[in-house]
């Protein structure tokens, strides 16, 4: 019994087998065939996966070392978990596309947008927000801040103050061109940055570091 595959080989040789007919339905046939097995694979190993969602999971976080149990949709961002959640709101949402820096937190001594990272992902990591900086007496970052003016109306010191934190965890002598590089990616709409780079240069020194090299705004 012939296919209809096989009746367009013989129509187009003439009622004989050509062998690029031949070659072509075999090579059609195989890929639909090879095709269907990759989908088929693909279906098993997301049915393995564990779904979460689309409603409220439970979720543990460790926050400035402490655990916080938490509800939460699998797309809550960890900036707003922070703050609808968990009632931790000096991380300000601003911009909230990972351009503004206002709510950095450090996530494994990591400086990190928390308006880009999802809730869910931040499980098992350590994160520290502008709360749990102080150890029984104000950070000398924050020390620093008041004493060079580097604020002015503060909705942005939070995220500049944790940027800090960890650029001088990473750099405790830095230079005034590394701090302002460094801080980088951190906006504010007052235009407070000299004072803000003098009161990382100060940290720097209070924290243990020698600073080298001078520099204006």
């Amino acid at each position: 019994m012939s296919s209809k595959q096989d009746d367009d080989i013989r129509t187009k040789s003439g009622g004989r087998f050509s062998r690029r007919g031949f070659v072509k339905g075999v090579s059609l046939s195989t890929g639909v065939l090879g095709a269907a097995g990759v989908l088929e694979e693909e279906a098993q190993a997301q049915s393995k996966v564990a779904v979460q969602g689309p409603g409220l999971t439970p979720i543990q976080l460790d926050i400035n070392n402490r655990p916080h149990q938490v509800s939460v949709e699998p797309r809550a961002t960890l900036l707003d978990t922070l703050r609808n959640k968990l009632d931790l709101t000096g991380a300000k949402r601003v911009c909230d596309r990972g351009t503004c820096g206002a709510c950095t937190v450090l996530m494994n001594g990591k400086v990190i947008y928390a308006c880009t990272v999802l809730a869910i992902d931040a499980q098992g990591k350590k994160i520290e927000t502008i709360e749990g900086i102080s150890q029984g007496k104000p950070h000398p970052v924050s020390v620093a801040w008041v004493n060079n003016d580097a604020q002015q109306c503060g909705y942005c010191t939070p995220g500049f103050v944790m940027a800090a934190k960890g650029f001088l965890e990473r750099n405790p002598n830095p230079t005034y061109e590394q701090v302002k590089r460094g801080l980088g990616g951190n906006l504010c709409r007052c235009g407070t940055y000299v004072g803000i780079r003098k009161a990382v240069l100060e940290a720097a020194k209070t924290m243990g570091g020698k600073v080298t090299g001078g520099g204006n705004a």
